[in-house]
């Protein structure tokens, strides 16, 4: 087993504007995010923030450290926040094993030394999904369900956004450095994400699609409020958010996305929010 990483590097939101769809998907799209049998990452120089999936099928996975990063292992500065999005699986954290079942989130303090990913099947193997982001000190390990979740209901069938947001690594649910995660799901007709739309200066995102059914696509808006850009997703891949961006969607179908979020705020609520007769 071999970790699969590549690194991005920040764009000016200036730079930005003269791209076309070819450089628009290189520098934000992350096309592939789960493989098997592979550990898959994106280390981005958007906030340090490492994107990737795990899918252990054949035997366990082990997390290392990567070239980036320059440290002894995973976690030696780092917290790393896990959801799976496939079947039961456990995640080994220095010896402890911790089960997560389909929608389940783990998160694991800076300091833990060794990380093994492992699937209860291995022809319905589970999914995990990694956000990890720089810490300044430990926090422990702990196994976060839905039933724990800060839950959100928002938006409505009418504006075609009615949608639950799961808030499962957030200051409400459980203490962590910068990282924050949470899932999102649309209701049946309902297609919109995050709209009305929004940036927030002091932190900026990843979002990953799943659940987004076979032949459907989700269109992904980003760029400044003035000036938007969009990029066409499928099925399990992830797109990353500057600072400067809107982050918004809509889909051919309802789907489930994951954000993660890292920098130097952790009040959900802060945001600029842009009403949709406000873009351009």
């Amino acid at each position: 087993m071999s970790i699969i990483f590549e690194e991005r590097f920040a764009s000016h939101y200036q730079d930005v504007k003269q791209y076309d769809t070819a450089q628009l998907r290189e520098h934000f799209l992350i096309e592939q995010v789960m493989e098997d049998d592979q550990i898959r990452l994106v280390y981005s120089h958007y906030d340090r923030f490492i994107t990737g999936g795990a899918v252990p099928t054949s035997g366990p996975l082990e997390l290392t450290a990567i070239g980036p990063m320059k440290a002894p292992y995973f976690c030696e500065r780092r917290e790393l926040g896990i959801i799976n999005i496939g079947s039961k699986g456990m995640v080994v954290v220095d010896g402890i094993e911790y089960v997560l079942e389909f929608k389940e989130a783990l998160y694991i303090g800076k300091g833990a030394k060794q990380i093994v990913f492992k699937s209860e099947s291995s022809t319905v193997p589970a999914r995990f999904y990694l956000n990890s982001t720089p810490a300044h000190k430990e926090l422990p390990t702990r196994h976060i369900t839905l039933k724990d979740a800060n839950v959100i209901q928002m938006g409505s069938s009418a504006t075609s956004n009615e949608r639950q947001i799961n808030q499962l690594l957030v200051s409400k649910v459980i203490e962590t450095c910068q990282l924050q995660m949470g899932m999102t799901e649309l209701r049946p007709g309902s297609v919109w994400n995050t709209m009305p739309a929004h940036t927030h200066s002091r932190r900026m995102e990843v979002y990953f699609y799943f659940n987004v059914p076979e032949g459907q696509a989700v269109c992904h808006f980003m760029g400044q409020p003035e000036e938007t850009r969009h990029i066409w997703m499928v099925n399990e891949q992830a797109v990353i958010s500057p600072n400067w961006s809107i982050h918004s969607a809509a889909g051919t179908s309802n789907y489930i996305f994951i954000w993660g979020m890292a920098g130097e705020n952790m009040d959900y609520s802060d945001m600029d929010v842009v009403q949709p007769n406000q873009l351009r």
